[in-house]
């Protein structure tokens, strides 16, 4: 990332024209410990910021302490049903354990009789797909200087044998200064090899994911290049009525 400045006009956030973002690179211990150890009644819950198939995010303020977190709220029996209790326990593993400026910071991790809950950092700045819907496509200095935040948080996460194999407008956010955070750790998973899990967003699912013929690392890349496709033009390149098409 150093070097990389930040164009002015791409959207519509204030940005602090800087070579890196500059932030601690994660939550202390003993906010962890805090979170850990408390339950949704800790929160004054606010508007929802995002839904999903498990549940929402909605944004909450700590009761004792007053700190704003994005709280993502996970129904156990959909989490069950779907055959996704892996995925989560990954989720929360590798979150835990990776600090990085444009991640998403996980909080803490607590849960009830019906829930299950991750405090995570709140960025106020929104999803990025919103930002590309609004202006259509962007510049190609404004792609290049997000494409450039992935290729660091990439290799970043491919440094500890972490592939993402979500990349997607939608799991992208933007923090005040202008730069992203990745968010949403779902299909993340730790892979020295290959594994041959099928999942994914269909527009961006590399073909070798789709034949069942193993994947690693790659994979990453080819929907980072899915994406700054759909920077430069507005739309993916691969689009069917039918999404497995």
């Amino acid at each position: 990332m150093a070097g990389v400045e930040s164009p002015r006009a791409m959207v519509n956030v204030p940005i602090t024209v800087v070579s890196c973002p500059m932030q601690p690179l994660g939550p202390s211990p003993a906010e962890c410990s805090m979170l850990d150890t408390c339950g949704p009644e800790s929160f004054e819950l606010g508007k929802t910021l995002g839904t999903g198939s498990f549940g929402r995010v909605r944004f909450v303020t700590h009761r004792d302490t007053g700190k704003h977190y994005a709280l993502k709220i996970l129904k156990k029996i959909a989490i069950v049903r779907l055959k996704q209790v892996d995925h989560i326990n990954s989720e929360k593993a590798i979150l835990k354990t990776i600090h990085h400026p444009m991640i998403v910071n996980l909080y803490g991790c607590f849960h009830d009789s019906r829930h299950i809950y991750l405090a995570l950092e709140y960025v106020v700045g929104g999803e990025f797909f919103t930002h590309l819907r609004k202006v259509g496509r962007f510049e190609n200095e404004t792609a290049r200087f997000y494409a450039a935040q992935i290729v660091s948080i990439f290799e970043y996460l491919h440094s500890k044998n972490i592939i993402y194999r979500d990349l997607k407008p939608e799991n992208i956010l933007l923090a005040s200064d202008g730069y992203l955070k990745l968010t949403d750790f779902g299909f993340a998973k730790i892979v020295e090899q290959r594994t041959y899990t099928l999942c994914g967003t269909p527009e961006y699912i590399a073909p070798e994911v789709l034949l069942n013929k193993g994947h690693g690392k790659a994979v990453d890349w080819w929907t980072l290049g899915i994406l700054t496709y759909e920077m430069m033009v507005g739309y993916p390149p691969f689009v069917d009525e039918d999404p497995m098409g």
